[in-house]
């Protein structure tokens, strides 16, 4: 299933001449890849005795705030990514200058990370250099990995916002052409590539595919099934491991141990040249002839000699089917593109992997952002959970996700035997919170609401089925604001409430977080989820007490009024609070309550409140078919909707929220104070002044 490799320099020795343009000067003869670069040769390299570690390579742009940053005369003259054809080395190596500069000005302006960006420059300057995008496809796995990307194929000035009307934080096919694939939770970009190296075949069309995971998000099973099914369909496409030591297993804190040595990036070199590649297409292909015994003791031989230059796990790749190439020096842009160019030149040798090391420390000094001076839901739920771990030696507490909030280090220095970080393993953790239940233990799985959609099978059939009692802590609830769609927890409410045996909560503020920590502790018969926002708290003073039980499916009423009645569920019932106050200054007096419970409904609150008002308003920072739904159901099979009351629900709409401020989205998705206050002036026909308020 090749494709051609028309356009590409192949040949060991292809390489730059002193104007920067590629030459192709095919020969046979010389190993490995010869680039004409004023550096040590590979020879000399190869023999060295002294083992440079890669944080060592490469110039680090220091800057402490954004009137140093550096100017940037090359970046401003590119275009298109082809323009970086043009280039001298040198000129490739200030160009990284250059993005670094202004990626680090992004940690400035908008208080982002960029390290894993950062770390990446030089593989992305070497990819669009070798390759022809957006012809050739290449797809990114992490979002965090892609600003350099982004600088190069012209959304650079648009980088710093992240807000409205902004770039976007992912990569979007919408966006740009240069976006192959949309980019979100991580690990789909070798499926999607793989996809796309299919689809090309069938065509008959004759592009590169490319897909770029990362040491954080290949620890996910998907990208293990993805590769597997390369190795077996044999589909010509390119994974690029961009191994930047870094991974959230508890084990690989420090990184990747792996290093590169000379020998290693020889190596590398010659794993990728077309002749020794082609040589050993041939040597397995006589085996094979020869007989079933042969060939299989010829690949043993293949497995021990590459393993014994190779990285330990390289055969594992091999075993998937891809071949492996590594490791490569992730810094050093002569290496990456002449393994890059060999690669890229190949007819038909199925799926490779290239393995690149890369360092997010190098730039650690100058990426630091600033320590929040605000206190955080997250910060109170983890100060409740410490308090109720301290008293219930049975209390674990399980995390995934592809990063952990750092309020969460609190409890895994307290307890390190009774916290687990998984990564991005959510099916996993689902199923291994649920055999810590049947162990007699209490955990609480701790997944953002976004990556919770990913290991729903497991809580629907693992946990809920069985009733285990699992308490899922739903963070990231919500609208998120500058992270965008990818990262909102929209959905949780609807797929979580609606399983036979689930509790689901959501805390109106601090204060009810704190209670429903203590209440899911106490829950031993069922599982129960609780969600909270990603926001800080009003007060950043606050004193976490100790936390008391709620009642399951207890509501509460918090204002008495007539006519309107404002029911919310969990960070909205504040925002009903803010319409009460608008209202009030218009005269009217309105009920505001907290349903604190969707599963279990407070069934004689609701019915109250039908019974004594005539319009009844749900709020709930959620998708269709959440918590108004369950209020809508009783409601109308007690035969409520018979009588006076009129019911309105707010709900997030149906569709995608894209990155804004928090409170540019709320208004977006119509769930200010205003705009419920204005729901209520229109139930009670007073439009002009509805209208008014939203002016």
């Amino acid at each position: 299933m090749g494709s051609a490799s028309i356009g590409y320099q192949s040949g060991i020795s292809a390489r730059f001449d002193r104007n920067l343009n590629l030459r192709s000067d095919i020969t046979v003869s010389s190993l490995p890849c010869k680039v004409d670069f004023s550096r040590k040769s590979f020879l000399s390299a190869a023999t060295s005795t002294h083992n440079k570690e890669i944080s060592n390579r490469g110039r680090v742009c220091s800057l402490p705030n954004t009137d140093e940053k550096l100017e940037t005369p090359i970046l401003d003259s590119i275009e298109t990514p082809f323009q970086l054809k043009n280039l001298t080395v040198k000129e490739l190596k200030q160009l990284a200058d250059e993005i670094r500069s202004e990626l680090l000005s992004v940690v400035w302006k908008a208080r982002k990370s960029v390290k894993p960006s950062l770390a990446a420059i030089e593989l992305t300057l070497a990819l669009h250099y070798v390759f022809r995008a957006p012809v050739d496809k290449i797809l990114w796995d992490a979002v965090e990995q892609t600003y350099a990307h982004k600088v190069l194929t012209g959304r650079w000035s648009s980088i710093p916002s992240r807000q409205k009307n902004g770039v976007s934080g992912d990569t979007s096919r919408l966006e740009s052409e240069y976006d192959s694939f949309g980019t979100g939770h991580g690990c789909n970009s070798i499926s999607a590539g793989l996809g796309l190296a299919v689809a090309r075949d069938i065509k008959g069309k004759r592009d590169r595919v490319v897909a770029v995971i990362d040491s954080v998000t290949v620890t996910a099973g998907q990208a293990y099934e993805a590769m597997s099914s390369a190795g077996y369909l044999d589909s010509n496409m390119i994974v690029i491991l961009n191994d930047n030591r870094h991974s959230l297993h508890p084990n690989m804190a420090d990184g990747s141990k792996t290093s590169i040595s000379p020998l290693s990036s020889f190596m590398s070199k010659i794993q990728s040249s077309q002749i020794f590649r082609k040589f050993r297409e041939l040597a397995k292909a006589m085996t094979k002839k020869i007989g079933k015994g042969m060939y299989e003791w010829a690949a043993k031989v293949d497995e021990y000699a590459r393993g014994m230059v190779g990285p330990t796990g390289s055969t594992l790749f091999e075993e998937l089917g891809l071949y492996y190439i590594g490791p490569v020096d992730g810094h050093n842009i002569e290496d990456l593109v002449c393994v890059l160019r060999e690669v890229a030149s190949l007819d038909s040798m199925g799926p490779v992997l290239v393995h690149v090391i890369t360092d997010e420390k190098r730039d650690e000094e100058t990426t630091n952002i600033v320590v929040k001076d605000r206190r955080t839901y997250s910060d109170c739920f983890v100060e409740a959970l410490v308090m109720e771990a301290e008293k219930d030696r049975d209390i674990v507490v399980v995390h995934a996700g592809i990063e952990m909030d750092p309020s969460l280090v609190t409890f895994q220095e307290r307890f390190p035997d009774r916290f687990f970080n998984v990564g991005m393993a959510e099916q996993h953790a689902v199923t291994f919170s649920a055999g810590l239940s049947s162990g007699g233990l209490k955990p609480f799985c701790i997944i953002p609401s976004a990556f919770l959609q990913r290991a729903y099978d497991q809580v629907v059939h693992d946990v809920d089925r069985q009733r285990k009692a699992v308490r899922f802590v739903i963070t990231s609830a919500g609208l998120v604001g500058s992270d965008g769609p990818v990262q909102c927890g929209a959905f949780d409410i609807a797929f979580m409430s609606c399983l036979p045996n689930m509790i689901a909560m959501a805390p109106a503020n601090e204060d009810e977080l704190v209670n429903m920590v203590a209440t899911a502790a106490n829950i031993t018969d069922r599982p129960v989820c609780f969600r909270f926002p990603r926001g800080v708290i009003v007060n950043k003073n606050y004193l976490v007490p100790i936390g008391l039980p709620i009642e399951i499916g207890r509501g509460r009423v918090l204002l008495e009024g007539q006519e309107v009645a404002l029911l919310g569920y969990g960070a909205m019932v504040q925002n009903c609070l803010n319409a009460h106050s608008l209202l009030s200054k218009l005269g009217l007096n309105v009920t505001v309550a907290d349903a604190r419970f969707c599963k279990p409904l407070d069934i004689k609150l609701v019915r109250d409140l039908c019974q004594s008002h005539k319009f009844l308003i749900t709020v709930e920072e959620g998708c269709v078919g959440g918590f108004g739904s369950h209020v809508a159901q009783f409601i109308a099979l007690d035969g409520q909707l018979d009588g006076q009351i009129k019911w309105r629900p707010i709900v997030l709409p149906d569709g995608y929220i894209e990155e804004a401020s928090p409170n540019e989205q709320l208004a977006l998705a119509g769930l200010t104070g205003h705009h419920i206050a204005a729901t209520a002036l229109s139930l009670l026909g007073r439009t002009r002044e509805a209208l008014l308020l939203m002016s």
